[in-house]
């Protein structure tokens, strides 16, 4: 059995760790520098100033879902840890941002650390290289539940034995949610339940928001 050693999220109101019972309402600016800024990363996330939001999102929701499951890390340390990402913009806003630049730049060239956030997958290079991330890594899209598809591909993964351990989550707007998963006896405590139900709540919600709040909703003690 696939088991949820972790959960965290970050809205544009508050983020928070599904097993450590926390919830922080957020007085960030939008920009989440705080993130960067007040100790969440077990050490400096190198150049965090260029990062785009769902790159800066997806870091802030992996370290959220890391400390949840109690894993450390470090600058030294590789771990055999995959991570699988979705999004239901995919990478469109960086995609303008860069052919506003190139626009203004006079159509004949645009800036560097623009073009490489063109990717989506980009957001978890940047995860991967902070946190030490060598398995799999995927950005998956899907016409319907790309949440609850990257969490099963997840689960499929590691029973197929090509990670120790996979993160598995979603960036949308201003919201991220991201799942640690570890096979059934893998040393991580099982505080969340398998996998499985973790992808049936998911599929409970309309929007990534919604999907949230099942996970909080679950930390009151409510159905």
């Amino acid at each position: 059995m696939i088991e949820v050693g972790g959960i965290g999220w970050v809205t544009a109101r508050e983020h928070g760790c599904a097993a450590r019972g926390e919830r922080t309402g957020s007085d960030d600016d939008g920009s989440l520098d705080r993130f960067f800024r007040d100790g969440l990363f077990a050490y400096p996330f190198k150049n965090h100033g260029r990062l785009d939001r769902a790159s800066r999102l997806t870091a802030v929701g992996v370290a959220l879902a890391l400390r949840d499951a109690g894993l450390s890390y470090s600058a030294e340390e590789k771990q055999n840890i995959g991570i699988i990402g979705t999004s239901d913009e995919g990478s469109l806003a960086s995609d303008l941002l860069y052919f506003k630049d190139y626009a203004e730049c006079g159509r004949t060239l645009s800036r560097a650390n623009l073009f490489i956030y063109t990717l989506p997958s980009s957001a978890l290079g940047e995860a991967a290289i902070h946190f030490g991330l060598q398995g799999p890594l995927l950005y998956l899209t899907a016409e319907r539940a790309s949440l609850q598809a990257a969490l099963e591909t997840a689960e499929e993964m590691l029973e197929l034995g090509e990670a120790e351990a996979m993160l598995a989550g979603a960036v949308n707007g201003q919201e991220a949610l991201y799942f640690f998963l570890t096979r059934a006896g893998a040393g991580q405590p099982n505080r969340l339940g398998s996998a499985r139900e973790a992808r049936q709540k998911a599929a409970k919600g309309r929007t990534l928001g919604d999907v949230i709040q099942q996970f909080q909703r679950r930390q009151k003690g409510e159905s």
